[in-house]
């Protein structure tokens, strides 16, 4: 069966007019392959620091049997530009998960059993507010961990959720860290039903290679080599009440971790609203100028609030690209060439070029070194 391919079309919006070049058979070819839906790629740095504590309890060929099993290969490790697809992220949570019997995959003092996500849900549906849910949480958590109390602060109408070592001399896992913050923000936002703005996130960890990623994974400005990890909402926010059933949280919690590490509500953030623009402007190219005046601004404001976002107008579309072409090289049987096409560039060595700056490594290259094929 073909799959539809609209968002597929949208990397022709990405390039000048002066660059791109459409050839004729352009429509025949896209419709021939088909294109599956895009969704941001993950960079291969998450995934080291996903698989830290199966590392501590699992022997090095069961933590590669995982990968495997995520449809990533193990050579992918080492590899500094690599990424996954944001199915295969999700799916090495799940394993590695399963085979860790350890809902935040061994990362803390001790197991969060399985199950402790959908009781922690069934406890804050009753709240009176999310602020209220989001107390509840806390309590909830500095049930279960040793090294670390999660505390709720309020001042100036702000908010504060922050992971407070028990221990002295506690070292904080990257990865850890950044799950907690994502289900806090995830869980506020699902209850809602829309992505939460924040005030700020604060890592007690030094800036990871990988820091630029945040931009994408949380809606606000982020620092590192603060005295604790932790995340800032407005309160007014907060004081929302919410009505979510016990059937909504099953199914919050089966797609778990995709929900909450990829927020998927409604928000406004300019960047989402210019990929919102480009993905239903298909087939056609689509300049800063012409899209600053779609979404009712001028070029200057587009891409002054883009770089307040910590992106710009051709760093989304580098971005697309990039992902429609991992995507297309991991999940189907379509030629480079047809690949190359299908993103934008009018001829193959073009794409090879870019690609390797992309990824560290040529499409050929890529697609032999994936494990995981997908209809």
């Amino acid at each position: 069966m073909k799959q539809k391919y609209s968002i597929m079309v949208q990397c022709l919006l990405r390039f000048p007019p002066n660059y791109l070049h459409i050839p004729p058979n352009f429509t025949s070819l896209v419709t021939a392959v088909g294109m599956p839906n895009l969704s941001p790629t993950v960079p291969i740095s998450f995934v080291q620091n996903m698989l830290m504590g199966a590392k501590r309890t699992l022997t090095p060929a069961s933590v590669d049997d995982l990968v495997l099993k995520a449809g990533i290969a193990p050579s992918f490790l080492d590899r500094r530009g690599a990424r996954v697809t944001r199915e295969q992220f999700v799916r090495l949570y799940e394993v590695v998960a399963l085979a860790t019997g350890d809902e935040m995959l061994g990362l803390w003092s001790r197991p969060i059993r399985g199950g402790t996500l959908k009781y922690l849900g069934l406890s804050l549906l009753d709240a009176s507010s999310v602020l209220t849910a989001m107390y509840r949480f806390t309590r909830f958590w500095n049930l279960l961990l040793d090294d670390y109390a999660l505390r709720l602060s309020r001042q100036d109408d702000v908010v504060t959720l922050a992971l407070t070592p028990l221990i002295e001399g506690a070292v904080p896992t990257v990865f850890g860290h950044e799950l907690m913050i994502k289900l806090s923000h995830g869980v506020a936002s699902w209850l809602v039903g829309r992505e939460l703005p924040i005030v700020s996130v604060g890592f007690g960890f030094a800036r990871p290679d990988h820091f630029a990623e945040y931009a994408q994974l949380f809606p606000g400005p982020v620092a590192f080599d603060q005295e604790f990890t932790s995340v800032r909402f407005e309160e007014r926010f907060l004081r929302q009440r919410f009505h979510r059933t016990r059937a909504e949280l099953l199914q919050f919690v089966k797609r778990a971790p995709d929900d909450w590490i990829f927020v998927t509500f409604d928000h406004g953030s300019t960047a989402s609203r210019v990929r919102e623009y480009l993905a239903d402007k298909v087939g056609s190219d689509q300049p800063l100028d012409v899209v600053s005046a779609a979404l009712v601004m001028s070029s200057r404001t587009l891409s002054r609030r883009l770089t307040n976002e910590r992106t710009s107008f051709q760093k989304i579309k580098d971005e697309m690209r990039r992902d429609l072409a991992v995507q297309q090289l991991v999940k189907t049987q379509n030629s480079v060439d047809e690949i190359a096409l299908l993103v934008g560039f009018d001829n193959t060595p073009a794409f090879h070029r870019a690609f390797r700056t992309w990824t560290g490594s040529t499409p050929g290259t890529y697609r032999r070194q994936t494990a995981f094929r997908s209809a």
